[in-house]
């Protein structure tokens, strides 16, 4: 009787037939089971696949997967501000597209896609599309007709560990593994009942004071959005300024490193994370920011829970400045090596990671006439995002790459 009641309050929050949905262990679980059961069922229609650039990880992991075992995907990819056309997934449909995947907003800069749009595109051409609400289905329910949707309760404030996973009638859909007769067979084992019955509370209780909570969040999100450029020099705040979800706050600092400003601002008190640069453990740029071609270094997500009090947001803009300030200075040290090749400037900034070669760049842009260029050597791969972005946020000409003896030899031309 509690799994019934929490699977019908889900379910109305969802917008979809009790019987249309499941429980997981996790939102993750619920994309994998998704994809992979969509993608079976549909297997006679063929084994294309579309994907956005900007999806959640296990999104672009299920598409790797599908890839390992024979099938092609699409990477539909994003503008500046990290959001899809519609025109684009049209034009990515194929005659064997088995299925098509779209975030509701993103994770990392909050921008809102046009799910409604590329359902009815989807639908057109008799694709279904799945929609990874995770990031917004605790203010309001995805509109469109979409045909899969997967959520995770820790999103909203519930439990982790609770995923939702609702698959509408008439989709063709094969469970993949070992099935058996709990949650329609896409979620094998016995359900964490006490974490289904509270992801539900929590969800009917937050949706009925979403309204309210938004347009609040809003109001302290778009405060930081106008004070960090005013208050913080060579800043560019990213993500689509009207379209987004209401409580994140994406920004990238110029010759910051990410991680040491994190640790600036938790000495200060303040959790934020970096949805920028190098994790420990890949030590690779973010997909986002490189799918919608930012500033790679020096990238902070501000994430404001529901009840953030206006104090803090004033606070975190008191500290801030010095905080990046701070960083700035610890990093200004390092110099690179500058040569005359020729008629260009040469920075050898080999060895030394980002932000240190945009830093070296910046410093001896001036030094070439209008016209000029500088050649910046580096052996990092997120030069390969964070100078193009910098040429973009400067005025500067991005004119290209080219081998080097080590690394990658990076061609920028003054024009202011």
């Amino acid at each position: 009787m509690l799994l019934d009641a929490a699977r019908e309050a889900a379910a109305e929050a969802v917008g979809c037939r009790p019987d249309e949905l499941s429980f997981t262990a996790s939102g993750t679980q619920a994309v994998h089971a998704g994809i992979a059961g969509a993608l079976a069922g549909r297997r006679r229609a063929g084994r294309h696949l579309i994907v956005s650039a900007v999806e959640h990880s296990s999104v672009l992991h299920s598409a790797e997967i599908h890839e390992r075992e024979g099938g092609s995907v699409t990477r539909v990819s994003v503008d500046r501000s990290g959001t899809v056309d519609p025109a684009a997934y049209a034009e990515a449909l194929l005659p064997d597209t088995a299925l098509a995947c779209l975030q509701s907003a993103n994770h990392e800069v909050g921008t809102e896609q046009p799910v409604g749009e590329v359902a009815g595109v989807c639908r057109a051409a008799g694709v279904p599309l799945l929609v990874d609400a995770a990031q917004s289905l605790g203010w309001g329910p995805v509109g469109g007709d979409w045909s899969l949707l997967t959520a995770s309760a820790h999103k909203w404030g519930g439990p982790s560990g609770v995923g939702l996973l609702a698959v509408r009638k008439g989709v063709r859909f094969a469970a993949q593994g070992p099935v058996d007769e709990r949650e329609s067979g896409r979620a094998p084992g016995f359900e964490n009942l006490p974490a289904i019955v509270a992801a539900a509370a929590s969800l009917r209780a937050v949706r009925a004071e979403a309204a309210q909570e938004a347009a609040r969040l809003r109001e302290l999100t778009e405060r930081i959005r106008a004070r960090v450029p005013e208050l913080v020099p060579d800043v560019e705040v990213v993500g689509d300024p009207e379209r987004r979800v209401p409580g994140i706050v994406t920004f990238s600092c110029l010759y910051v490193d990410g991680e040491a400003l994190l640790h600036e601002l938790d000495r200060a008190g303040f959790s934020v994370s970096s949805g920028s640069s190098c994790t420990s453990s890949t030590l690779t740029p973010s997909h986002v920011l490189k799918a919608m071609g930012v500033l790679s270094e020096g990238n902070v997500r501000v994430s404001l829970p529901l009840g953030t009090p206006e104090e803090d947001v004033t606070r975190f803009l008191d500290v801030l400045p010095g905080a990046v300030a701070s960083v700035r200075e610890k990093l200004g040290a390092p110099a690179a090596r500058v040569v005359v090749q020729e008629d260009a400037l040469v920075v050898d900034a080999l060895g030394k990671r980002c932000p240190i070669p945009v830093i070296e760049l910046a410093k001896v842009i001036g030094d070439v006439p209008i016209g000029g260029t500088v050649r910046v050597l580096s052996d990092d791969e997120a030069a390969r995002l964070d100078i193009p972005a910098w040429c973009e946020m400067r005025g500067q000409e991005y004119v290209g790459e080219e081998p080097a003896d080590r690394g990658t030899a990076y061609l920028v031309r003054r024009v202011s």
